[in-house]
């Protein structure tokens, strides 16, 4: 094997493929990856940062000892797909990579996900408006106003599934429901969560989460898009208004548009099968983790696992009989917050094979510090494999 392996996205998906390949290939093929930062934020814990019992920097990682294992990491935007000739092309990045074509063997899409509020009315004048947990800026914007304000209503939006992390929207609610106890103003806010979909996401969890809201005093609203925001309100599909000082929305999650512009999928990639992440058209082109357009919920887990398939499936293309064992299932942790503002974040374990039809989900309905603490471990434990450092 002496081919040149390209992989969009450094992030869970991307280094799981990159560092499978590595260590079987070794120096049998050029292995590059391609980021648009020089970077990485992990997301599992990111929620943890609004009660302080995260750090900014135990989940931040750079690429400089993955470079050292012999993965060539490039930073810039990529922008263009030309799947007929085999070409990538990036814009230029503060690191100075010249916007030359990228020419490729295999190319594995494994980019993540755009967060888009297009269909929103209203959006584009007041994006400004929204914070969420999801990035950097966001989530930071969030934790100071939910420290800094004493009173008003917070709004938490989740659009319809899939979307990256399906706990998070409710992981969101519980936390600031715990910090607004813990500076002793909640009863002075109104926390509304209002859910595109007919359930809290995970839907086999939604009976414990609607029983911690009871007790919380958190309004639920299921079944209802936003469909426009305005300087102090969102609008419901069905015309209701909901009023809002602090807003958090997640919007409607899809792969960035050079995927649909090369015509290799909308809103996600298209693949074979969960099995199979070749594109229908392309053997040479697979894809990976969120931006894959696989019939399972948006999470590390998943991505990881889809990176070790798309590996499987290259050096099966090659010849190479050395696969890694992997299969569709996973142990997971929710985020509870903490009823008595502690910050002190319990959790609920849960669990999905999706190996079986229909999948068989599973849950401890006691909610434990421990999860918490073991949802940390392992998170570290993903960091510290695929980044080359704890």
């Amino acid at each position: 094997m002496s081919k040149k392996i390209v992989i969009i996205g450094g992030g869970i998906a991307g280094l799981g493929i990159a560092n499978t390949l590595v260590e079987k290939v070794k120096d049998k093929a050029e292995i590059a990856v391609i980021n648009k930062e020089d970077f990485y934020f992990a997301g599992p814990s990111r929620p943890l940062l609004l009660t302080n019992e995260q750090e900014y920097g135990r989940i931040i990682r750079g690429y400089e000892m993955v470079g050292k294992k012999g993965i060539n990491v490039k930073v810039g935007n990529v922008y263009k797909i030309d799947p007929e000739n085999r070409r990538v092309y990036l814009s230029e990045s503060s690191m100075g990579i010249k916007n030359e074509p990228i020419t490729y063997d295999y190319l594995v899409l494994a980019p993540g996900i755009v967060f888009d509020g297009s269909s929103i009315n209203g959006y584009e004048k007041y994006w400004y408006k929204n914070t969420t947990v999801y990035d950097l800026g966001r989530v930071n914007v969030l934790k100071n106003r939910l420290w800094n304000e004493n009173e008003g209503s917070i709004v938490v939006y989740a659009p319809k599934a899939p979307y990256r992390c399906a706990p998070a929207p409710t992981e969101t609610v519980l936390l600031a429901h715990t910090v607004l106890t813990h500076r002793k103003v909640r009863e002075k806010f109104k926390i509304i969560h209002i859910d595109a979909n007919d359930k809290t996401q995970p839907p086999f969890i939604a009976d414990i989460v609607k029983e911690i809201y009871d007790k919380a005093g958190i309004q639920l609203v299921t079944g209802q898009e936003i469909i426009e925001i305005g300087d102090d309100y969102v609008v419901t599909k069905s015309g209701e208004k909901y009023k809002f000082t602090i807003l958090t929305l997640l919007e409607p999650n899809r792969a960035p548009r050079f995927v649909e512009e090369a015509g290799l999928g909308s809103p996600f990639v298209e693949i074979r099968s969960p099995l199979d992440l070749r594109h229908p058209k392309y053997d040479d082109i697979l894809a990976a983790g969120d931006a894959a357009k696989l019939p399972f919920p948006k999470n590390q887990e998943i991505a990881f696992e889809s990176s070790l398939f798309a590996a499987n499936k290259i050096l099966e293309m090659e010849g190479i009989s050395e696969s890694v064992p992997v299969q569709y299932a996973f142990v997971g942790w929710a985020y509870m917050g903490n009823l008595e503002g502690k910050l002190e974040t319990i959790s609920l374990q849960l669990q999905m094979d999706l190996t079986v039809q229909p999948p068989k989900p599973a849950k401890d309905p006691q909610l434990k510090r421990d999860y918490t603490l073991q949802k940390d471990r392992w998170e570290q434990a993903y960091l510290g494999r695929l980044f080359g450092y704890s």
